[in-house]
């Protein structure tokens, strides 16, 4: 746990550690039942294998099958400020990932000082754009405002299942239930900013991308037939 995290401890509620220690454990458990479908671009598998540091991208309703196929892997994730992301923080940093805390929007947040810090460091990072409190699947500026700053490309990340828990919160939370057949597609990498291009066509540009990525593994998992 860093210093920071652990002068606030004792603002976290007293279920938070609990909570995210089993909500670790049972992902562990489901995860390995998942029939998991990985198709990438080969672009990003080019530009994968020859080191390339990227920034991905995925809609925050989605991130749980990633948060199981990518754990471990070091990568430093964006997460809310808010009660949600307290849990969330604590559940994927069992798993092996680091975190910032803050929202997605361009500018002077913390975490997103935090996230520009861990990218010039060389580490993977992660955003889900349309957090923290949506609307769903509305990417901020947050995302292209970084990867242009980092010099890195995005890469486009979809998830779907075939059948999930969906809660009832502002992005309709998805977790793909036990032996679900789960679809992940990693597009080609994305440069953040075309030449002449204004900050509102760059970003509906990329929340296109990260669409069409989503769509193609919906279609691909039968999520919803």
């Amino acid at each position: 746990m860093s210093a920071k995290r652990a002068e606030g401890a004792e603002r976290y509620p007293w279920w938070l550690e609990p909570a995210a220690w089993l909500g670790a454990a049972v992902l562990r458990l489901i995860g390995p039942t998942w029939r998991v479908d990985e198709r990438n671009a080969p672009e990003f598998e080019q530009a994968l294998a020859s080191g390339e540091p990227f920034v991905y991208a995925f809609w925050h309703a989605r991130l749980l099958p990633l948060a199981y196929t990518h754990r471990h892997e070091g990568i430093v994730v964006l997460v809310s400020t808010h009660r949600d992301g307290q849990l969330i923080t604590r559940v994927i940093e069992h798993l092996g990932f680091r975190t910032a805390r803050g929202s997605s929007t361009r500018g002077g947040e913390a975490g997103m000082r935090e996230m520009l810090t861990a990218g010039r460091k060389g580490w993977p990072i992660a955003i889900t754009p349309d957090g923290p409190r949506g609307p769903a699947e509305v990417l901020k500026p947050g995302l292209v405002f970084l990867s242009d700053h980092l010099g890195r490309r995005i890469v486009p990340i979809g998830t779907s299942a075939s059948r999930s828990w969906v809660f009832d919160s502002w992005d309709r939370f998805r977790v793909p239930l036990p032996f679900a057949r789960v679809s992940i597609t990693h597009a080609a990498p994305l440069r953040p900013r075309l030449e002449g291009e204004s900050d509102d066509q760059a970003r509906d540009r990329v929340q296109a991308a990260v669409a069409a990525v989503t769509a193609d593994a919906r279609a691909r998992s039968g999520e919803g037939a």
